[in-house]
């Protein structure tokens, strides 16, 4: 009888984890080169944003400017390709890359978006993110966009 019970509940955790990566999400302090690494391994094992960016090609300057706790600039680098980060890192030199797309945005703006206060989106429309690359292929990626960010707050714990 225990034997069918455990076996039971056995089949029972195994359906209700049925799709879930139960690998341990790492967390990490928002702009730190932890987070960064953070981030990377969220984007390479997530089925999601695997498969809404399946077709994106296109790396990334994430540009963050001193504001409120942030006493001095930020820049971080993610080689996007195929629903893949193949390089994550914190960058010294602005000029080591020339990524497709860049976002700049002062610190506070940037916690706005982690926290979900403020929409990508709308953030990038004002021009409260500041975009350099093709307007127009962002655009027709905007779920990939939204998605990028979905994993970038979900591996977020604290913030500077």
């Amino acid at each position: 009888m225990l034997r069918a019970v455990v076996s039971l509940s056995i089949d029972y955790l195994g359906k209700l984890c049925k799709g879930f990566d139960l690998a341990e999400e790492k967390m990490a302090k928002f702009p730190t080169p932890q987070w960064t690494q953070a981030f990377m391994d969220k984007l390479n094992h997530d089925a999601q944003y695997g498969e809404i960016a399946r077709n994106w090609e296109g790396d990334i300057y994430l540009i963050i400017d001193p504001s409120g706790s942030l006493s001095s600039q930020v820049v971080m680098y993610f080689d996007l390709w195929h629903g893949k980060c193949r390089q994550a890192y914190v960058v010294d030199n602005l000029d080591a890359q020339k990524p497709a797309f860049t976002f700049k945005a002062p610190y506070d703006t940037m916690v706005r978006v982690m926290k979900g206060e403020l929409h990508v989106m709308q953030a990038l429309l004002t021009r409260k993110v500041h975009l350099e690359g093709n307007f127009t292929v962002l655009m027709r990626s905007v779920p990939v966009v939204l998605d990028f960010v979905r994993c970038a707050q979900e591996i977020t714990d604290s913030i500077v």
